[in-house]
C-alpha cells in the first residue's frame, strides 16, 4: 500500500511548494509540495479498496505507512486513514498503543494536534475512566508531546468539557517554559472561553503568577471582543 500511494503522491507532486511547505513546518523530512485538499482526494483514491477486518489490521497498515513515510505527506496520509470511517468502531484503548507511538515519533505539532484532537479525543469521550487516569499519566510526562496531548484533547468537547480534567493536565506544566506547550495551555483555555468566560477569567486570574505571558494573552484573546 505505502508504494501505491507513494506513487500517487509523485504524479501530484508539486517541486516548487515542496520547500517552502519543508522550511515553513521546520521539517527534516521532505515534502512532495502537495497541499492539503488534493492530498485527501489522493488518499480517499489509494484507500478507496483498502480492506481491513479487524483492529489489528487497521493498525498495521496505518503503522505501516507511518514507519515507512520517507516525505511528510505519506505520515498524513497514515493520519488519514487512521481517521477512517470504516475504523470507526476500532477507536478504542486498543489503538491508544498506535497513537502514542505517531505522538511520540511523530514529536511535531501538526501530527500531534491533529491525534489529540480527533483521535485521543474520540476514544476519551468512549472510555473517560481508564482514559482519564491516561491523560493524568501523560501529563506529567518527561515527553513534551504526550504532555501537548493531554491538554488538547478536550478542544472541541464545549459543554462537555471536564473542566477539573483541564485543570489537572494543565498543572504540571503551568510554570513551564517550553512555547509548545504554553501554546497549547492557552489554546485549551481560549477554546473554553466559548463555553464559560467566567470559569476560564477566573482560574487566569488565581494562576497569573504561575502562566506565562503566552498562555495568558492566548487564554484572554477572545474575551473582550
Amino acid at each position: 500500500m505505502l508504494l501505491t500511494l507513494r506513487e500517487a503522491l509523485r504524479q501530484v507532486a508539486n517541486p516548487e511548494k515542496a520547500a517552502g511547505m519543508q522550511a515553513y513546518m521546520k521539517s527534516a523530512m521532505p515534502y512532495h509540495g502537495v497541499q492539503t485538499p488534493l492530498l485527501r482526494i489522493v488518499c480517499k483514491a489509494a484507500f478507496a479498496e483498502v480492506k481491513f477486518a479487524s483492529a489489528s489490521e487497521w493498525q498495521a497498515l496505518v503503522l505501516e505507512l507511518w514507519r515507512g513515510a520517507t516525505f511528510r505527506e505519506e505520515r498524513y496520509a497514515a493520519l488519514h486513514l487512521a481517521g477512517d470511517r470504516r475504523a470507526r468502531d476500532f477507536q478504542t484503548l486498543t489503538a491508544l498503543p498506535m497513537y502514542e507511538e505517531m505522538i511520540v515519533t511523530g514529536a511535531w505539532w501538526d501530527y500531534v494536534d491533529n491525534i489529540a484532537s480527533q483521535r485521543i479525543a474520540t476514544i476519551l469521550k468512549t472510555h473517560p475512566g481508564p482514559m482519564r487516569r491516561k491523560m493524568l499519566a501523560w501529563s506529567r510526562s518527561k515527553d513534551i508531546w504526550k504532555r501537548r496531548t493531554s491538554i488538547l484533547c478536550q478542544l472541541g468537547f464545549k459543554m462537555e468539557t471536564d473542566l477539573e480534567l483541564l485543570y489537572a493536565c494543565i498543572e504540571p506544566s503551568l510554570e513551564s517554559r517550553e512555547f509548545f506547550l504554553q501554546k497549547a495551555i492557552g489554546w485549551a483555555l481560549r477554546q473554553y472561553t466559548w463555553t464559560d468566560r467566567a470559569a476560564i477569567e477566573e482560574y487566569v486570574q488565581r494562576n497569573r503568577a504561575r502562566l506565562s505571558a503566552l498562555s495568558c494573552r492566548e487564554a484572554l484573546k477572545n474575551i473582550g471582543r
